[in-house]
């Protein structure tokens, strides 16, 4: 008689996924190889699970974390070493905001309805407040960056808030939904109105070049790809202040800080000014680079291996929104072709560079993409704040090395 084999794994639970990790998260968490994860469980070290309509073995963070605990010292008081988040996602070079691919969010979602899911809250759809737009407006002039303009907003919006520091979803989202309206508001070119979709009036803010539905599709898909990003540097900030319980502005202010400089929010202007000056002779300015050994900026990435997914999405959108200057696509071709036989690993182009091209396309300022991708990295922040705001306050703090002047003993006479 034919002996069944038993059968391996218990048949799959029905759930949504969350406080559940994957056997690569695992091995990231514990510093150990997924087949190390798997020896785990044959010692019963580890329980892995199966859920329905996922591939591959899933484990419990609370279980993964107790066994770190027992396998390393534990940390100083204060010191948060990982980060548990619901929102979004970064596995096999794809982007997923709570589970969802955001390739299809883009397609199918506006803004507004992004930042619904993010904040498990309605978008608010406050007005902007037109006097603090229109002071920012009179105090920078025509000097000032947008990005300068948008941390005045909140600055302002925060202080004439007399109830800032609520920190109840509803009101959180509520006054996010303001200051995104308010920055839109005072960025770019004064323009009349201030109805429809924040991708729809923000457009006109950014180029003097007529609006059509396949142009606010495609800045409302940039606006969705760049909504968040995981725990990236103005991410953290954010979650730091608001870990601080900061109000909804000081943890925009914080995002915005960390945001503002050549290695985050910076590097699309980086990219911006790179592709402009490549847009006549692409071959040239990309061989220019080649040989000096430097970088081509917007290209190569330290989260994803072969692509950015936001890139190609972007100018998906890009080709179908024909744009007036088919240079910068024309020019992005060249350098695709480039980095790939450089490096085929590293050689892709990310969002950076595709944002600076859709700037360029339309006739944007030099630091439109800077603008566009901050205004849309506002509704993460605001979803890491309100997922922040439910811990326990002031959990974010590292232990100091000290490696200064030793301090003197009572009674030596110091020199």
């Amino acid at each position: 008689m034919k002996r069944t084999r038993s059968r391996r794994w218990p048949p799959p639970i029905h759930h949504d996924g969350c406080d559940y990790l994957t056997t690569e998260q695992v091995a990231r968490v514990l510093g150990v190889k997924p087949s190390t994860v798997y020896s785990y469980v044959s010692r019963g070290r580890l329980t892995s699970s199966r859920i329905d309509g996922h591939d591959g073995s899933v484990f419990d963070v609370d279980e993964v974390e107790t066994l770190l605990a027992g396998t390393r010292n534990r940390p100083p008081a204060g010191v948060v070493e990982r980060i548990r988040t619901q929102l979004t996602h970064l596995h096999d070079d794809t982007l997923y905001y709570r589970g969802r691919d955001v390739r299809g969010l883009a397609r199918t979602a506006t803004f507004e309805d992004v930042a619904e899911l993010l904040w498990q809250q309605p978008w608010p759809d406050r007005p902007a407040d037109g006097q603090v737009a229109a002071a920012v407006r009179a105090l920078c002039a025509d000097r000032a960056r947008d990005l300068d303009r948008i941390r005045i907003v909140v600055d302002l919006l925060g202080a004439h808030d007399p109830l800032r520091h609520r920190i109840d979803p509803d009101c959180v989202a509520s006054s996010a939904g303001l200051v995104i309206a308010s920055a839109v508001a005072a960025v770019g070119t004064p323009t009349r109105g201030g109805e429809g979709t924040v991708a729809e009036r923000l457009w006109p803010t950014m180029t003097a070049e007529p609006a059509t539905a396949e142009r606010i599709s495609l800045l409302n898909a940039v606006l969705v790809l760049l909504a968040d990003h995981d725990l990236s540097a103005g991410t953290v900030a954010a979650r730091v202040a608001a870990g601080a319980r900061g109000s909804i502005y000081a943890v925009l202010g914080a995002g915005l800080g960390a945001f503002d400089g050549p290695i985050h929010g910076g590097a699309t202007t980086l990219a911006h000014r790179f592709l402009e000056s490549a847009l006549d002779d692409p071959e040239r300015a990309v061989a220019e680079r080649i040989a000096a050994g430097t970088p081509i900026p917007g290209t190569g990435h330290l989260i994803y291996s072969h692509r950015d997914p936001r890139a190609a999405c972007m100018l998906e959108f890009l080709a179908a929104a024909a744009p007036p200057d088919p240079r910068p696509a024309a020019a992005l071709e060249v350098v695709a072709r480039s980095i790939h036989t450089r490096d085929e690993h590293r050689g892709f182009i990310t969002s950076d560079l595709a944002l600076a091209a859709v700037a360029l396309s339309f006739g944007m300022n030099d630091n439109a993409a800077e603008t566009i991708f901050a205004l849309a990295r506002m509704a993460g922040w605001t979803a890491h704040a309100l997922e922040e705001y439910q811990e326990r306050p002031l959990r974010f703090r590292p232990e100091g090395v000290y490696t200064g002047v030793r301090p003197h003993s009572a009674g030596v006479r110091v020199p």
